[in-house]
């Protein structure tokens, strides 16, 4: 296993890496002290680095680092779909199911974007509500709205989005990550 962690507006990034790709990267908080003087790189980590080191910069859109992520089918299917959204766009969890032939599935769909393992890279902060609500992040929907506006997405306040601070999460360490290694 390789692992390495990049400081971001949001927060800490941690990704891990197996010698065929990037298989975690999560906001991770500010608990990972002791694992960070353990840290061991590749050059996919590198790779990693270097892409969301430029995302954040505003020069780059796409990321091409591999991916090897661990999950049942539905929600490998499901999260190649969240790579297909393009930058600055963004789609409800109908939409997906639609495009999986599965138009009744937004609820299975909205659990498999939740389990993502990879954050960011693997797009599922594209992804909102049919109404056009933020709906759950397990990155907190703060790093959510914040991601939105960086690719150009303005969301229109409401009561619900109104009062968010990015200062509320960028310590904490992303929800539902009870699943991954």
């Amino acid at each position: 296993m390789f692992i390495d962690y990049l400081d971001t507006p949001l927060g800490l990034f941690e990704f891990m890496a197996t010698e065929q790709g990037i298989y975690q990267a999560i906001f991770c908080g500010d608990r990972v002290n002791d694992k960070q003087s353990k840290q061991k790189t590749n050059h996919i980590t590198a790779l990693c680095k270097q892409q969301l080191t430029e995302y954040f910069a505003g020069q780059r859109q796409v990321f091409t680092v591999p991916l090897v992520p661990k999950g049942t089918p539905f929600q490998q299917a499901v999260w190649a779909c969240l790579t297909q959204i393009p930058f600055g766009a963004i789609k409800s969890y109908g939409d997906i199911a639609k495009q999986l032939d599965k138009p009744k599935a937004s609820q299975a769909v909205g659990g498999a974007n939740g389990r993502n393992p990879i954050t960011l890279i693997v797009p599922c902060h594209r992804v909102i509500g049919a109404n056009g609500s933020l709906t759950g992040y397990a990155g907190g929907i703060e790093r959510k709205l914040w991601l939105l506006n960086h690719e150009g997405i303005e969301l229109k306040k409401t009561d619900d989005n109104s009062h968010l601070d990015i200062n509320n999460v960028i310590g904490k360490r992303q929800a539902k990550t009870q699943f991954l290694n």
